[in-house]
């Protein structure tokens, strides 16, 4: 895949997550501030069992968006290394099929398949 190319796909890839993540924090935020303000128990009130999920779920999607961003920066490191596009395992390249649909992937179709099993 050209660099340019790559660049492009993962920057625009970093900038949407980035706003997601922006907003999952938001969301987190009142949350938090909707249990702290709740006089709930979780155990015996359904709302606080709603607020506790809720809290539970936006925390998840909080850490896979940073999740996401950790790879975004590896791959743009990848890019600058001059290393980008290239298996970690086999050093064959990825296809550029494979990058569009993966842009962060570190791996060949080939060697993707063999790590699933």
């Amino acid at each position: 895949m050209e660099q340019e190319r790559a660049k492009r796909l993962l920057v625009a890839a970093q900038r949407e997550v980035l706003e997601r993540a922006g907003a999952l924090d938001d969301a987190f935020d009142d949350v938090v501030a909707a249990l702290r303000d709740s006089n709930a128990d979780d155990e015996h009130d359904t709302e606080g069992q709603t607020i506790a999920v809720d809290r539970a779920m936006a925390d998840a999607l909080r850490r896979g968006a940073r999740d996401q961003l950790q790879r975004i920066d590896a791959a743009l490191e990848r890019l600058d290394e001059g290393t980008y596009g290239v298996c970690a395992n086999c050093g064959r390249p990825i296809g550029d099929e494979r990058l569009e649909a993966l842009p962060t992937t570190t791996l060949c179709v080939d060697c993707a398949r063999r790590a699933a099993g």
